[in-house]
């Protein structure tokens, strides 16, 4: 899981894998409830997808740069560029079922 900051967002841009995004703060009870089953997620796609997360707290810059709303919200990049968004909770399949959506379009 890497914790994605402005000064190594290079591991998004540069990366050859998809990287899904997990925007959130400490504060965000939804956030909180998705941080489990986001790392669960990510033991999955291993070798297929990148997953990162960005503390909006820590990082507003980042937080304005991709205009983030709400929160939780993962951003799905491919080559740098967004490429789709899942904004608020998801449980476990859902969550695969929206990645895998997301990953067949790529």
């Amino acid at each position: 899981m890497l914790e994605l900051k402005k000064t190594n967002w290079e591991e998004v841009d540069q990366s050859d894998l998809p990287v899904i995004v997990d925007f959130w703060a400490s504060w965000c009870g939804p956030c909180m409830a998705m941080a489990p089953v986001f790392e669960r997620v990510s033991k999955q796609y291993e070798g297929k997808l990148k997953f990162g997360k960005v503390n909006t707290e820590e990082q507003k810059d980042l937080a304005v740069q991709y205009e983030i709303r709400s929160i939780p919200c993962l951003v799905v990049f491919s080559k740098g560029k967004e490429v789709a968004r899942l904004i608020g909770f998801k449980q476990e399949d859902q969550l695969k079922n929206e990645i895998d959506e997301v990953i067949a379009k790529l």
